[in-house]
């Protein structure tokens, strides 16, 4: 008797799981698909260069203030946090090759990621899908001009221009921050600090942290634009999109820097 009546329970557990890993995966040939599309119009014509240069300005250089923001605090609380501990064993000498590899190699591409996914990554999706919603989409089609060339395109180009940079920025801010509190207030040795940075950090550790950030980009760029293009073409539909966008481009970033990392040991 128990086992006629856990058996329709597991059965539709599991065919539950099957039906969502189907979908997922269907999404993920669909974003792909899509995303290499509107790549394959980069350089055809009518290029669209301008656009990609209004969506780097609307991408980067207004996501600038929360990144120098996210990056001046990470280095602060990793000096502080790592000068206390480094204390204990009598290295406070090493502490700025501490805070650099953390930086360079992590938190400086992941938080930069997870920032502008926030701030930028769900502008693309809402802005996409209220052009679904006002049916701005078709009447580009309309228009013969396509929609994936000129609204695609240009914001997945610009994340992976525009990412890269921010990050850098990032890690530039993060290390005077972190050199600030180590040397200016908890009096560590600002030779001794700066040369173990540099003696430590290697032009691994720099690549690694620009390919990391490359892929980053990638991957919010397809993810945000797929969201906001395969929305429900209503308000509720827009913000289930841009809220998907922002929890699966987390994940995603997250999942991604972990392989990219055992890439790179």
């Amino acid at each position: 008797m128990s086992q006629s009546i856990q058996q329709p329970a597991i059965l539709t557990f599991f065919g539950r799981l099957g039906r969502w890993a189907l979908k997922t995966i269907e999404s993920m040939g669909d974003a792909t698909v899509l995303s290499a599309i509107s790549i394959k119009y980069l350089f055809a014509r009518p290029w669209q260069g301008r656009h990609i240069i209004e969506q780097i300005y609307m991408l980067g250089v207004n996501s600038f203030i929360i990144i120098a923001i996210t990056g001046a605090f990470t280095g602060m609380v990793l000096a502080l946090q790592g000068y206390y501990t480094l204390a204990r064993f009598g290295s406070e000498s090493l502490l700025g090759s501490g805070v650099a590899l953390a930086i360079i190699r992590e938190l400086g591409p992941v938080l930069g990621a997870l920032m502008m996914i926030g701030r930028a990554g769900s502008s693309i999706t809402a802005e996409i899908g209220i052009m679904r919603v006002t049916e701005q989409l078709d009447a580009l089609q309309m228009m013969a001009i396509n929609p994936k060339a000129r609204v695609i395109l240009p914001r997945i180009i610009a994340m992976i221009i525009a990412l890269p940079l921010l990050i850098s920025m990032f890690d530039i801010i993060g290390l005077g921050a972190g050199y600030i509190v180590g040397v200016e207030l908890l009096g560590v040795n600002g030779g001794a600090y700066v040369g173990e940075m540099i003696a430590k950090t290697t032009p691994m550790d720099l690549y690694a942290g620009w390919v990391k950030a490359i892929g980053f980009g990638i991957l919010i760029g397809i993810i945000c634009t797929y969201m906001g293009y395969r929305a429900t073409p209503t308000t509720e539909g827009v913000a289930k999109a841009t809220t998907h966008a922002v929890v699966i481009g987390s994940v995603g970033v997250l999942v991604l820097d972990y392989i990219l990392t055992s890439f790179f040991l």
